[in-house]
């Protein structure tokens, strides 16, 4: 046994059989017990682990994969050949995610059948929307169904196989809907509306025109005053109604207005959570905007927990013009039971506004505002009481948000994510405040003003993050990463994602570092890093780090020293952790060639050319159809 030593999985064997001294080959495996007692409980990546080991496991996992109930691939772009052999092994599927950057209708329609009640297909690029129907027709018994499809010219084609698929699955609980990069008119939402399942209980649609949405409330509200026009819902027997109603909506749209709020009040009143973002093209005129009238009809639900309204800036820089401080604090007057809030973009609300969510919201756990300009410390003045409710906090683009603002929350013994992205005003004093919260696991410091002795007292804390970004502090060094990682002891091991992208004092020694400290890192980015070489990514490649089947996805977009010598790390055994790999604007995209063969050896590695951010989670939609 001492010559597989290195291998985790062996441990969990040999503790099964006892310890015994027999080679693996002829080790028995007691089926039963290993089903019920282990292999139940293990994840898809660490059955695949143990098939390796030897022949009597292989049997034992192929087993256990056919009764698997869920199978997530998400975190790979897998191709159509290798999806069509993997498939027939998990004969017990009832969910299944998929990332189909690489895969045709073809592929997918081989995962549908009436075994699945979950089905989740993302980065569809390559799917045409006769996708929807197959899924009527073949998955009858739905109950979740997500997709993110890629824009066509041919909305017509969209709506008929939408209204085929709506009515094949009579049983859908929760429907979500993606359509990118295609113009704000590619849902009809009066096409839909009477093909509702009526057990439907979320539904997500992206993107909507503002007047589309509106009608469809209407009609929605027509369903629910009478019945036999619109199939009901069955509620929940604690409130006490069985009217048409959804729990859940989240809309995507080119512009929010008192209108359309005032709309969704009426007709669904019942609403536990509302999300809303718009992302207008040209500045909205009135009476096609919010208002303070708009957010005061928000007190129509009186179930509501979970509130997100965002105007983007996405395609014009815009902003709530025309609600102020008034309209948060009737907001929260009227929705006292609040216990998640999302705000952004509005520009003219005080800390007055919003600090009268964060007081009159006593189960207030996550609190989220971004694009204020007018927010500033004295928001968070005398929230003692809050803290000891909140999980997750995030502040981005306000300017006016210094150090101060997070004394506070030092005391918090809750907060586990804590994001000031784009605050310039954060310094080093913010670092010892943060130094203290020993259940952080989630920080992005983005664009702070902070230095190496900073994150030198980050580091002594001990705090048990997972996920840290860094990207645009541009004062920090090298010298501050190897104080982050070498100050304490926790950080270095529980650290798994790191973005230490546009951060020019980093180079060769800062990687080395994190190659060196860092012994659970899966997730790299740094981009515009422009000082780190083919040296850094040799020392990542290396076969003396600790990280070299850890290390999933990579990112070096516009890290222009890199030459094309990465090749080399590409076509050997270096990075066979690696899943997914952000090389654009690098010297690798005038070889795209050699990129593909390299690519056609390596099915499980995605080659990002577009500049996406880590994962292609945002952007899949502009990739070529092969998925590079």
């Amino acid at each position: 046994m001492n010559n597989v030593k290195k291998k985790p999985c062996i441990n969990t064997a040999t503790a099964v059989s006892g310890g015994g001294v027999p080679p693996l080959e002829g080790l028995p495996i007691p089926d039963a017990i290993i089903f019920s007692e282990i292999f139940g409980k293990l994840d898809l990546e660490s059955l695949c682990s143990l098939a390796c080991v030897s022949r009597g496991l292989r049997s034992v996992v192929s087993q256990a994969l056919s009764t698997l109930p869920s199978l997530d691939l998400s975190a790979i772009s897998l191709n159509g050949e290798i999806l069509d052999r993997i498939i027939p092994k998990f004969r017990g599927l009832k969910s299944v995610t998929v990332d189909c950057l690489r895969l045709d209708d073809s592929s997918v329609i081989c995962i549908l059948g009436p075994h699945l009640q979950e089905l989740n297909l993302l980065k569809c690029a390559s799917l045409s929307y006769n996708i929807l129907s197959s899924i009527g027709k073949r998955c009858p018994n739905l109950r979740i169904l997500a997709l993110e499809l890629e824009g066509e010219t041919s909305p017509e084609i969209f709506k008929k196989n939408l209204i085929e698929m709506l009515k094949g699955i009579l049983c859908l609980e929760s429907l979500s809907i993606k359509v990118r990069g295609t113009e704000l008119d590619a849902y009809d939402l009066t096409c839909i509306d009477l093909f509702l399942p009526q057990t439907l209980k979320l539904l997500k649609l992206q993107p909507v025109n503002e007047q589309d949405a509106i009608l469809f409330m209407k009609v929605l509200g027509d369903g629910k005053n009478n019945p036999g026009h619109l199939v009901n819902f069955a509620m929940p027997s604690n409130l006490g109604c069985t009217c048409f109603t959804l729990l859940y909506l989240s809309l995507v749209l080119n512009v929010i207005s008192d209108e359309l709020i005032i709309s969704i009040a009426n007709s669904l009143p019942f609403l536990v959570e509302l999300d809303l973002e718009d992302r207008p093209s040209t500045d909205p005129k009135l009476p096609r905007d919010l208002t303070n009238t708009g957010l005061q009809s928000l007190g129509l639900f009186q179930h509501l927990t979970s509130l997100s309204i965002v105007r983007s800036r996405l395609n014009y820089p815009v902003s709530f013009k025309r609600v102020n401080d008034l309209g948060l604090m009737l907001l929260s007057e009227s929705c006292r039971g609040l216990e998640s809030v999302k705000l952004g973009g509005f520009s003219t609300v005080t800390d007055a506004g919003f600090s009268s969510i964060l007081c009159s919201c006593y189960n207030l756990k996550k609190f989220e505002v971004r694009n204020a300009p007018l927010m500033s410390d004295l928001a968070f003045h005398d929230i003692i009481g809050v803290v000891s409710f909140l999980t997750d906090l995030r502040i981005l683009s306000c300017n006016l948000i210094t150090s101060e603002a997070v004394a506070e929350l030092a005391a918090s013994t809750t907060l586990e994510v804590f994001v000031t992205y784009g605050c310039r005003s954060i310094a080093n004093p913010c670092l010892d405040y943060i130094s203290r919260l020993s259940t952080l696991t989630t920080l992005n410091l983005g664009g702070a003003d902070i230095t190496d002795s900073g994150l030198a007292v980050l580091g002594k804390g001990n705090l048990p993050i997972e996920r840290l970004t860094l990207r645009g502090c541009v004062r920090v060094t090298d010298r501050g990463i190897f104080s982050l990682l070498n100050g304490g002891e926790k950080i270095k091991t529980t650290l798994s994602s790191l973005d230490i992208g546009n951060m020019p004092g980093i180079s060769d020694r800062g990687i080395k570092t994190i190659v060196s400290s860092a012994e659970a890192i899966t997730e790299l980015c740094m981009r515009y890093c422009f000082h780190v070489t083919n040296a850094a990514l040799k020392m990542l490649a290396s076969e003396r780090s600790k990280k070299i089947n850890l290390l999933q996805r990579l990112d070096l977009c516009h890290c222009t020293c890199f030459s094309i010598g990465l090749l080399e790390l590409l076509q050997d055994s270096s990075f066979r952790g690696l899943r997914w790999l952000g090389v654009g604007s690098t010297s690798l995209v005038t070889a795209r060639d050699n990129c593909r063969v390299i690519c056609a050896k390596r099915p499980w590695l995605t080659l990002c050319f577009e500049g996406c951010e880590v994962g292609c989670h945002d952007g899949w939609q502009f990739h070529k159809s092969n998925g590079k």
